[in-house]
């Protein structure tokens, strides 16, 4: 791909977009990002708050402890950490500086005053509501479509900013990528204008990584997968991974770079190919260029799903990291593609019921399907076109489980919402 086309300066644009650093799941985050830029624009502390969200905020939230709050849970301590300990120009890494006398004052907030949670069915998935009042005046903003598109600020009836379209999309058109035009650019791409970008991916989600080996974090999913592995690769890349998850979701405070705004997804990309970059001591050339490859795919894979789905994002991030590891383990294109299509036939129906714990075992078993996808296509094997939702060619299959995750799951996310809020 020559380096003035318009679609390589694209991908890279795509690769800084969706590489973000993050704290903590992304679903908190972003509802810690609305209050605080609402704190900033009341201007004072509220007596009460009314976070009104979607269902696949509700779905996402509900379970996961939020970074930098001694260990707080749910809607309103992701929205009482924004108010009272947010930074809204650090965007995701909004509780980053959070103090041990915030933290404090956190629990107090909770104590003291009411933060009222509302189920907003607007009929986009990601969407946040965020309305905070001060006696007589009020504060609001409103995130819809993804982590930190702000559509609305309004302050005691004056509107401050207005967007009129709501939609899922990032600024540079996703429509752009398929996996010979990918294949092409991670190839051709100089490495300079990827290398910050991929260098602090490397650098924020190892680190997660190794600590989740290191401490105790949730179900320790990595720990467990390690402890009889022996030298086995496949085992380890999956650990890693897991471990990265297992510290995200249950407190650890360390920054994650994203992949399709999910940082599970970010983990689930990068790590397993780092692994094998390691362990089969390629250059640090063929490593940026693998990991260009498993971002770029699975964000191909994500696009027509959309951010927030029933469908687990993990199963597109695992089948790039297949992808990657394919890249590094020799493969040319035909066992790049092949890799991803026998992945998504073997765990597209892994669903998804919110952040917790258990992601981490589902980023294993995605990884798994990843790995076990190349093994069998270099050993002839593969699922054929009619083999379930597997149809002739990969964009054809990558189009299908699309549908699926983003038509056919609709109703599933609805019930699975259902079930954690009681009903």
């Amino acid at each position: 791909m020559e380096k003035a086309d318009s679609k390589y300066r694209a991908y890279v644009q795509i690769l800084k977009e969706e590489l973000l650093p993050a704290m903590g799941c992304t679903e908190p985050i972003a509802l810690a990002y609305a209050a605080a830029v609402a704190r900033k624009v009341l201007g004072e502390m509220p007596d009460r708050v009314t976070a009104a969200v979607s269902g696949s905020i509700i779905k996402n939230v509900k379970s996961v402890i939020v970074p930098n709050t001694g260990h707080l849970k749910g809607i309103p301590a992701a929205v009482t950490a924004g108010i009272v300990a947010g930074d809204p120009d650090k965007g995701l890494e909004v509780l980053a500086g959070a103090t041990p006398e915030q933290i404090m004052a956190m629990r107090t907030f909770l104590d003291e005053r009411t933060v009222t949670v509302e189920h907003l069915d607007s009929g986009i998935s990601f969407d946040i509501l965020m309305t905070l009042y001060k006696g007589d005046s009020y504060s609001r903003v409103r995130i819809a479509g993804y982590h930190t598109n702000i559509v609305h600020i309004e302050k005691d009836g004056t509107i401050i900013q207005q967007m009129d379209a709501l939609n899922e999309e990032t600024p540079t058109d996703r429509s752009l990528l398929n996996m010979e035009d990918i294949w092409d650019f991670i190839n051709t791409v100089d490495i300079d204008h990827i290398r910050e970008i991929l260098d602090r991916q490397i650098r924020y989600n190892w680190a997660i990584a190794e600590e989740g080996l290191k401490e105790s974090y949730g179900a320790n999913i990595g720990k467990v997968l390690l402890k009889n592995s022996g030298n086995d690769l496949s085992i380890k890349a999956r650990a890693m991974a897991a471990a990265g998850s297992d510290a995200r979701m249950n407190g650890c405070s360390l920054p994650v770079v994203i992949n399709s705004g999910s940082g599970n997804q970010g983990i689930t990309v990068s790590v397993p190919v780092i692994v094998y970059a390691k362990a089969l001591q390629v250059s640090d050339e063929k490593m940026y260029r693998a990991l260009a490859l498993s971002n770029l795919a699975a964000i191909h894979q994500k696009t027509p799903i959309g951010r927030l789905s029933a469908y687990c994002g993990a199963v597109n991030a695992g089948a790039g990291a297949g992808a990657g590891i394919a890249y590094l383990c020799g493969g040319g294109y035909e066992e790049v593609i092949h890799t991803i299509v026998n992945a998504l036939a073997i765990v597209s129906g892994i669903v998804c019921d919110g952040a917790k714990s258990s992601c981490a075992a589902k980023i294993a078993s995605s990884i798994e399907a990843g790995i076990l996808g190349y093994n069998m296509y270099v050993q002839g094997q593969q699922f054929m076109d009619g083999d379930g939702i597997v149809t002739k060619g990969v964009e054809a299959t990558i189009r299908n489980v699309g549908r699926l995750g983003k038509e056919g799951m609709r109703e599933t996310n609805k019930e699975i919402i259902r079930i954690m809020i009681g009903q």
